[in-house]
């Protein structure tokens, strides 16, 4: 029996964040209010940016990203396979291509050696995905982009408050989408941001997040006059007060929640350091482990991934796997056109990666018991049957 029960993320949330949300329950603006714009504020602020706007899921800033930047039939834009399905999904909503690309095998962020080879004279721009929380290699690839003439998009889903160069994620292309999920390095429960220094950029993304309407509910009541215009086909994709409350709370410590990430991430590194079979993540940059990802090469460990994922299961300790890439998913790959082997970087990835318990109030023991139950699973197999599902040959002792 588990003598310890481990999830796979706790969301840290404090009597701050309860009192902000509270407060906001007594304003008369539970969307779209003030709330709103003051977490825009604050969040344009700490990325380094000139707008942040707020909409309600990543999804929906990746959406309105592609849709600011004309995206549309015929045009191509390059991803990454190994990412969520969130991030094709914005480019398949404007009737564009997404081009899928490989990964790097050391950092499983987008290779840039990979974009070059996808170009062709349809792509508009590519997609970054700054994977677990640590930036892809944006100097290589801005360059790229500068050289083909295309837009860089940030996917910082995972990424608040990482630095590449001296810049914060979100600041560095042409715009950042952030995701506010419960698992995420902050949570408003649901909810996203896209930051951008382009001002024509930030202007469209605020008409299409509501109905393309030229003025906003709280708008009209400043302006006391009830008439809009609906000048765009747009979207309901507003945040409301009670998330931008919460986000504001925890925005304020983000730096301490990202702190104790990799306080977390460091404390595995020690205790899993040496162990045949277990690679730990690499690190470049500054980088806030919105996930600990590990590889488990089952020819060094004795067990594949997905045998330690049911061991540690057993044991109560919730593990996870990012990503099943995306060209080995039913819809991408009828819709796409891709096969297996088109990726091999990424599918090795896929066999081998295991993210393990991370979050801001994760304890030393907690750490301890999973890399405890990781270094001691290989012994604990069945000895009835060996991998082929034989025997296993034993020595016969002397008598």
């Amino acid at each position: 029996m588990p003598t310890e029960n481990v999830s796979f993320y706790v969301p840290w949330v404090t009597e701050q964040d309860r009192k902000a949300v509270c407060d906001a329950l007594k304003s008369p603006w539970l969307t779209g209010g003030p709330r709103v714009a003051r977490f825009e504020a604050e969040f344009a602020e700490y990325v380094g940016v000139k707008h942040a706007v707020a909409v309600n899921c990543c999804t929906a800033a990746l959406h309105l990203a592609m849709r600011a930047l004309g995206i549309g039939p015929g045009d191509e834009v390059i991803l990454p396979t190994f990412t969520f399905a969130a991030t094709a999904n914005a480019v398949l909503y404007c009737g564009a291509k997404p081009i899928l690309a490989d990964i790097d095998p050391s950092t499983l962020d987008i290779s840039s050696t990979e974009i070059t080879r996808r170009i062709s004279n349809r792509t508009k721009g590519v997609i970054v995905v700054h994977y677990a929380g640590q930036p892809c290699d944006m100097r290589d690839i801005l360059k790229i982009a500068n050289d083909h003439g295309l837009f860089v998009v940030e996917d910082c889903a995972h990424s608040l408050g990482a630095t590449y160069m001296g810049k914060r994620t979100g600041s560095i292309g042409l715009a950042g989408c952030f995701s506010f999920y419960p698992t995420k390095n902050i949570t408003a429960i649901e909810g996203g941001m896209l930051t951008t220094n382009d001002d024509s950029v930030a202007r469209k993304v605020r008409l299409l997040r509501e109905h393309g309407m030229t003025k906003s509910a709280i708008e009209r009541d400043r302006d006391a006059g009830w008439f809009y215009d609906v000048v765009e086909l747009g979207y309901n994709y507003r945040m409301n007060d009670i998330q931008a409350a919460l986000g504001l709370s925890q925005l304020r410590r983000v730096d301490r929640a990202n702190a104790r990430r990799v306080s977390v991430a460091q404390c595995y590194g020690r205790h899993l350091a040496g162990l045949p079979g277990v690679v730990t993540p690499s690190k470049r940059g500054d980088h806030v482990f919105h996930l600990y990802v590990t590889r488990v090469v089952s020819s060094e460990y004795g067990l594949t991934r997905n045998e330690l994922f049911q061991h540690l299961r057993t044991r109560g300790i919730s593990t996870s796997v990012h990503y099943t890439p995306l060209h080995l998913l039913k819809y991408y790959r009828e819709t796409l056109g891709y096969k297996l082997r088109d990726f091999p970087v990424a599918e090795r990835a896929y066999e081998e990666v295991l993210s393990l318990p991370l979050f801001p109030t994760m304890t030393k023991s907690q750490i301890q018991y999973v890399c405890k139950e990781i270094r001691k699973a290989p012994s604990a197999r069945k000895p009835t049957r060996d991998f082929q599902g034989t025997r296993p040959h034993r020595k016969r002792m002397r008598s």
